[in-house]
């Protein structure tokens, strides 16, 4: 008999295994499933230090995402690698190829994301959005957030509460 990694006591999940995507309906609940998916894995996987800017950041992408999604599904992907994580929202919202419409329309999605921006920047993390690469196209918004930061974000949150 072949021996599995089934076969002996489960180990816990460490932050570097941490990789998920989900597919989720673009509807008004799907930011609050995502605040709880995440605090739900970010604690299973040993993260916990760093929920509130990824909690924030995530729900604030997710619901620009519903509301400027083409589709009725958008899909999140959390990754953690080199001591940051890294989220990523893709709706399927095409890129406008007029100038001036792409122009307003990246400057209406810049406003609605005002917030986790600043989340970004007070985390010492870099985000952005654009053209998603993948087949069918769409938008991209991604942040990526180091743990030093997003841990600091976390503790001066609380002292200040």
């Amino acid at each position: 008999m072949s021996r599995t990694a089934l076969d002996g006591p489960p180990t816990p999940p460490t932050p570097d295994a941490l990789a998920y995507s989900l597919t989720l309906p673009a509807a008004p609940q799907t930011p609050a499933i995502v605040r709880a998916t995440l605090r739900t894995v970010l604690t299973a996987h040993g993260l916990a230090d760093i929920t509130d800017a990824t909690v924030q950041v995530a729900s604030e992408f997710t619901a620009c995402a519903c509301r400027f999604t083409t589709s009725p599904e958008v899909y999140v992907r959390l990754r953690y690698r080199d001591e940051a994580l890294r989220l990523v929202l893709y709706d399927a919202h095409p890129r406008h190829t007029h100038p001036r419409l792409a122009a307003a329309c990246d400057a209406r999605r810049r406003s609605v994301l005002r917030l986790p921006a600043c989340v970004v920047r007070a985390c010492g993390g870099d985000w952005g959005f654009g053209a998603a690469r993948e087949p069918g196209g769409g938008t991209r918004t991604w942040a990526v957030l180091p743990r030093a930061g997003a841990r600091a974000y976390q503790v001066g949150r609380h002292r200040e509460g």
